[in-house]
């Protein structure tokens, strides 16, 4: 199924993506409204959306709702640098014996549609296209051949970063967390109806412009070796989001650069998921100023 979180008539809630149809889970005691509270409730809710969505009674014209990020707000938003070999050639990097993971906060998440804002402190605007896989189950000291268990599914990410900030400490948490860089969607679609996560063709392109053109088989560290390795440390909950890396032609390494600006469309598509679409816009003023 293609789950998502969506808003009509100023209401959110949890729905399932059928065509140019949403399925609209209003009303269903059985479907928690939000998708955390979706995932907890695992097989039942599953169950009790496929059996609405069997019913086909109650629906929506995709094109009068608004997609939310299926995750508005995940507990944990974690990425991975440097996770594919000709986005560390571009770099000069070394490749890393270990996954190198750093923290996305939360407030960046943004939905389909949404507006990415350049930044007031900075021009060095990038893109970075990326396969997204979201936990379904909590778990601990997960084996890698267990691993596929615990995802609920898999959406698509642009892990955008503001360059200067991101390198201003090891981290990179600053340069990784504005507010709106964090895209996620269009939709969160089951592991069921993926397959295979490491053969899927993945592009970003900057309004007409293809910039990235890869496949997920080229991760140096795949999904499940992510999720073995970051359960030796924490505990993932149902919810957590964790991005997987972008492959080679991100703007920074362009000459010359090729950072977002204001006006531009960014898009990213992969395969047996979709396209997550965001316009790029100036910064607004603070809608939360302080005197």
């Amino acid at each position: 199924m293609k789950l998502a979180t969506f808003t009509f008539k100023g209401k959110t809630r949890v729905g399932a993506v059928v065509g140019d149809w949403i399925v609209d889970s209003l009303g269903v005691k059985t479907i928690p409204e939000d998708m955390i509270g979706f995932l907890e409730g695992g097989a039942s809710s599953i169950d009790a959306m496929q059996q609405l969505v069997a019913k086909n009674t109650q629906r929506i014209a995709l094109a009068d709702v608004i997609l939310q990020a299926p995750v508005p707000r995940p507990r944990k938003f974690l990425g991975v640098g440097l996770n594919y070999a000709d986005h560390i050639d571009e770099t000069e990097l070394e490749k890393p014996e270990y996954p190198t993971f750093f923290t996305k906060q939360s407030s960046c998440v943004i939905g389909q549609g949404a507006a990415i804002h350049r930044p007031k402190v900075s021009e060095k605007l990038d893109y970075e296209g990326e396969l997204a896989f979201v936990i379904g189950k909590r778990c601990r000291h997960v084996a890698v051949d267990k691993a596929h268990e615990v995802i609920a599914g898999y959406t698509i990410a642009n892990d955008v970063s503001v360059r200067d900030w991101q390198f201003r400490s090891a981290t990179w948490t600053l340069g990784k967390s504005f507010d709106t860089h964090g895209p996620l969607g269009p939709w969160l679609v089951t592991s069921d109806e993926i397959g295979d996560p490491h053969q899927l063709a993945l592009e970003t392109w900057l309004d007409d412009e293809k910039r990235q053109s890869s496949n997920t088989r080229h991760m140096i560290f795949n999904c499940f070796e992510m999720i073995a390795y970051l359960t030796q440390a924490m505990t993932l909950e149902p919810g957590d989001v964790i991005t997987t890396g972008t492959p080679a032609g991100v703007g920074v390494k362009m000459k010359p650069r090729g950072y977002m600006k204001p006006g531009q469309t960014v898009r990213v598509s992969i395969e047996k998921i979709g396209t997550l679409i965001n316009p790029v816009i100036a910064e607004p003023d603070s809608i939360f100023p302080v005197e």
